[in-house]
């Protein structure tokens, strides 16, 4: 039997899970879609254990989270409960907080801090991974932002989850990236780019002008666990553009 290795990031469709109704719903309809896991993100209020009996009846799995760094910091054994009352290894941060975009002091110093709370999260079982977007491609000096926090972070604790649009729209090569994160690229979010006239706009797996035979082939080579399909702008209802990516990376061999 063939495991899946895609989920649904559910930021997609954070206009559908705001009420625990609407949650059980959506969570409904993604499975129908076709996907067997989700990466819980951007949920409205809703008990863990209310989250989990849904996940549950649906057959689905959690196999990330994006969590709030303060939360992990201040409540670490709190976060690493939920997430084992989920089943879920993988938590991973939405983007680095505002006070540390001091420049390369602020990158620096958030590598070293966050290392040392994923070091406390890796404790109970937890993976840390940073979500990227374009901003960290910005250099100071010879080094990239992404390059300083992988780099001056400790390799065991820190994780990453590339986005591979937000790289290429930073201008760099997800593929690299991924391929340079060997070991500590478990999730990986796919994300397309297309042209509009002359506007960049964010597509569905396959519809879009990225590489994916060389972006999957570099998380096969870097121990990719999950491919996380996610779009945070639609440019059509946004479970048809998730079913769309699935489809596409079906086609791609990938399941």
């Amino acid at each position: 039997m063939v495991v899946s290795q895609i989920a649904a990031q559910l930021y997609t469709l954070r206009d559908f899970t705001q009420t625990h109704g609407d949650i059980a719903k959506t969570m409904k309809r993604v499975k129908e879609i076709g996907y067997d896991a989700v990466q819980c993100s951007a949920l409205g209020p809703i008990a863990p254990e209310e989250l989990k009996k849904i996940v549950d009846g649906e057959g689905l799995e959690i196999c990330a989270t994006h969590s709030s760094y303060h939360r992990m910091r201040d409540e670490p054994q709190a976060v690493i409960d939920e997430h084992q009352l989920w089943g879920c290894k993988h938590a991973a941060i939405g983007g680095l907080p505002g006070e540390y975009r001091t420049g390369v002091e602020g990158y620096i110093q958030f590598a070293r801090e966050a290392s040392a709370v994923a070091k406390r999260l890796a404790a109970g079982g937890l993976v840390f991974s940073y979500h990227n977007h374009s901003f960290e491609l910005e250099k100071f000096g010879d080094r990239t932002a992404l390059q300083i926090l992988y780099e001056d972070s400790d390799p065991e604790y820190f994780h990453s989850e590339i986005d591979t649009y937000w790289i290429v729209h930073g201008g760099g090569d997800p593929a690299e990236w991924i391929q340079s994160l060997k070991g500590r690229a478990s999730i990986v979010h796919f994300k397309d780019m297309a042209m509009k006239g002359s506007t960049q706009i964010m597509a569905e797996v396959g519809e879009g002008n990225l590489n994916w035979p060389a972006i999957i082939s570099a998380c096969q080579q870097a121990g990719t666990d999950w491919y996380i399909i996610e779009q945070d702008v639609c440019q059509r209802d946004p479970f048809e553009s998730l079913a769309i990516s699935l489809s596409n990376l079906k086609r791609m061999g990938i399941y």
